[in-house]
C-alpha cells in the first residue's frame, strides 16, 4: 500500500502521465518505441541504489570525511568531491537527497554558510553523474538507444568530467574560510557481507547496461541479497520515464512535430544547442528521449543533454531535488538560495557550452 501511495503522490510523474494522457488523442503509441532495455536498466539500478541507501554507504562516508576538516572551505570541498564521487555510482538524485540534509544539519549545528555550499553540492552531483553510463537514467538511454561502447562512452564523458570539476573547484574559493569545530563521528555501521555482494550485483549492472548480460539479472541478484527492497524502490521513476517512450511515440507520428524537430536536428550543433536549450524547459531526461528519436549524433547528443543539466531549475530532477531539499532543511532566505544558485547554474553552463562547442569542432 506504502508503495502505490508513493506512486500516486509523485508531483513529476502525475504532471507526466497527464501529458501522456493528452497526447494519446493525437497518435497511438507503438510497442517497438518502447525501449524494455533501457527500463529494465533502470530497475536495475533503481534496486542497487537501494540496496546502497539502505546499507547507508554514503552516510559513513560523509561522516567519516567531514571529522577531519577543520574550515568551511575545507568542508565544502569534502562534500562537493563526494557528492561528485557518489553521484557516480549512486546518481545524482540519491546524492542530493542524502548529502544535502547531512550538510544543513551539519550548518545549522556550527552556524555554517549554506547557499553555495549546497549549490556545490547540487553542481557536483550532476557532474559525477555525467560521468557514468549509470549515473543518470538519461545516459543508460543513449548507451542503449546507439549501443555506445564503454570505451567510446568514457571517451566522452572523461574530457566533461575534467572540466566540469575544474569549474566547481574554482567555485570552492569562493566560500569564507573559516574555522569550524570539529564534526562528531555518528556510530552507523556498515555489513561487510551484504555489502560486498551489492558490489558484486553492481558489476553485473555495468555489464547489463552496455548489453553484455540481460539486464533483468542485475535485478534477480538483488532481490536473492534482500527481497524486501523491492518495496522500497522508486517506481514512480521507472512509470515517469514509461510515460516518456509513450509520449514521444505519440507526437513522432505528428507530422508538425516531425517537421519542427527535424529542422533543428541538421548537424552535431544544432542537435548540441537544442539539447541544451530544451533541457532548460522540459528537463534533460525527456530531452534526451525525444532528440534521440531524430539524430544520430549520439556525442552531441551526450554533451548537450548533460551540460542541459546544468542552469535552470529544471535543467535536471537533481536541480529541483536541490531546492526542495534547501527549502526543507535550510535555515536563511529560499529566494536568495534561488538566485545564487541560478547564478553559478548558468556560469557553468555558459562556459560548458562554450568548451563543448569547441570539442564537438575539433576532437569528435
Amino acid at each position: 500500500m506504502t508503495v502505490i501511495k508513493n506512486i500516486a503522490k509523485d508531483r513529476i510523474l502525475q504532471i507526466t502521465v497527464v501529458i501522456t494522457i493528452i497526447s494519446l488523442f493525437f497518435a497511438r503509441p507503438r510497442i517497438e518505441d518502447i525501449n524494455f532495455h533501457t527500463l529494465y536498466s533502470i530497475l536495475a539500478m533503481l534496486t542497487i541504489i537501494q540496496i546502497f541507501s539502505y546499507l547507508h554507504v554514503l552516510d559513513v562516508l560523509a561522516y567519516k570525511l567531514t571529522a577531519s576538516a577543520r574550515s568551511t572551505r575545507r568542508l565544502t570541498a569534502i562534500f562537493t568531491i563526494l557528492s561528485i564521487v557518489s553521484a557516480m555510482f549512486l546518481t545524482n538524485d540519491i546524492t542530493v537527497l542524502t548529502l544535502i540534509p547531512l550538510y544543513l544539519t551539519i550548518a545549522k549545528r556550527h552556524h555554517l554558510p549554506e547557499i553555495l555550499p549546497v549549490t556545490l553540492i547540487g553542481m557536483g552531483a550532476n557532474i559525477g553523474a555525467a560521468f557514468t553510463p549509470w549515473g543518470n537514467p538519461h545516459n543508460i538511454f543513449v548507451v542503449n538507444r546507439y549501443n555506445v561502447s564503454p570505451l567510446k562512452f568514457f571517451s566522452w564523458s572523461l574530457p566533461l568530467l575534467l572540466v566540469s570539476l575544474t569549474i566547481v573547484l574554482l567555485f570552492i574559493f569562493f566560500v569564507k574560510d573559516k574555522p569550524i569545530p570539529t564534526v562528531p563521528l555518528e556510530d552507523i555501521r556498515i555489513s561487510v557481507r551484504p555489502m560486498v555482494l551489492t558490489i558484486a550485483v553492481s558489476i553485473f549492472f555495468f555489464f547489463g547496461v552496455f548489453n553484455i548480460v540481460p539486464a533483468i539479472v542485475a535485478v534477480i541478484l538483488a532481490l536473492i541479497i534482500n527481497p524486501s527492497i523491492m518495496l522500497h524502490v522508486d517506481y514512480a521513476l521507472l512509470l515517469t520515464f514509461t510515460c516518456f517512450f509513450i509520449f514521444i511515440s505519440d507526437i513522432q507520428q505528428i507530422p508538425f512535430i516531425v517537421t519542427l524537430i527535424s529542422k533543428t536536428m541538421f548537424s552535431e550543433h544544432s542537435v548540441f544547442l537544442t539539447s541544451i536549450i530544451s533541457s532548460q524547459f522540459i528537463s534533460n531526461v525527456p530531452s534526451t528521449i525525444l532528440i534521440g528519436k531524430f539524430t544520430n549524433y549520439a556525442e552531441a547528443l551526450f554533451l548537450g543533454s548533460n551540460i542541459g543539466g546544468f542552469g535552470s531549475l529544471v535543467g535536471s530532477m537533481a536541480n529541483m531535488l536541490v531546492f526542495k531539499s534547501f527549502v526543507e532543511n535550510g535555515t536563511v532566505s529560499k529566494r536568495k538560495f534561488f538566485w545564487i544558485f541560478s547564478v553559478l547554474e548558468f556560469a557553468g553552463l555558459l562556459i560548458l557550452t562554450i568548451l563543448g562547442w569547441i570539442v564537438l569542432d575539433f576532437v569528435i
